[in-house]
């Protein structure tokens, strides 16, 4: 059988090396990012990662594809469209991402202003989440980032996120992911950002005011 990564990078048996085969070229581990919430097609993985090229994008899925992180399915009609997603072995690469970022973000490079996709925003709160300052409180609320629709459900120590419409949801927040983030990560109070017009609640604002207490980013290094 042939060997689907072809000519190896590093000659060494550490899990680490070969993690790196699998997932160390440029946007290979994003595009995981990407698809940690469900299938996408290829234009909306591109949306997401707007410095890919069609060519680059197609050569990371390839090469993913061949080594058991990505499957490509054909949803049913109407929509009968091609989708990209994970393989039960590549959702299991959440924790290292999630790990890699709590790491990553301790560095005094690490830049807050920069543009972030939406799964990226939750991701990030499947990171940060601080089930020490939840307690024993449980919330729903609904998060719309344009056509990207997102349902996040707090139950004390577990914190999920689902593609999905937010409709019933007691507090609907329609947002940018940095204007998001600049409200639970920057203290941003939540009428100044919607004074700003790039975000707009619906609901109950004190329920997003407690979520965004309820993540801590780490320390800087050093």
């Amino acid at each position: 059988m042939a060997n689907p990564l072809g000519k190896r990078w590093y000659d060494d048996a550490c899990g680490t090396a070969l993690g790196l085969e699998l997932v160390g070229e440029r946007w290979a581990l994003l595009i995981v990012r990407e698809l940690m919430f469900g299938g996408r097609r290829f234009s909306e993985l591109r949306a997401g990662l707007p410095g890919i090229s069609a060519n680059v994008l197609t050569q990371r899925l390839e090469r993913m594809e061949a080594v058991g992180i990505v499957q490509r399915r054909k949803l049913p009609p109407p929509a009968n469209v091609q989708v990209y997603e994970l393989t039960p072995w590549g959702y299991e690469a959440e924790p290292a991402i999630q790990s890699l970022g709590r790491w990553a973000v301790r560095s005094p490079l690490h830049d807050p202003t920069l543009d972030l996709s939406p799964a990226s925003i939750m991701m990030s709160f499947r990171t940060m989440y601080s089930a020490e300052r939840v307690g024993t409180a449980s919330e729903t609320l609904g998060f719309r980032f344009g056509d990207e629709v997102f349902v996040v459900t707090v139950d004390g120590t577990e914190l999920t996120v689902r593609r999905d419409e937010p409709d019933g949801c007691p507090v609907v927040v329609d947002t940018t992911p940095p204007m998001l983030a600049a409200v639970v990560y920057g203290d941003m109070p939540v009428e100044d950002a919607e004074a700003t017009g790039q975000m707009t609640v619906t609901g109950d604002r004190d329920v997003l005011r407690r979520f965004a207490s309820w993540f801590v980013l780490p320390e800087k290094a050093g």
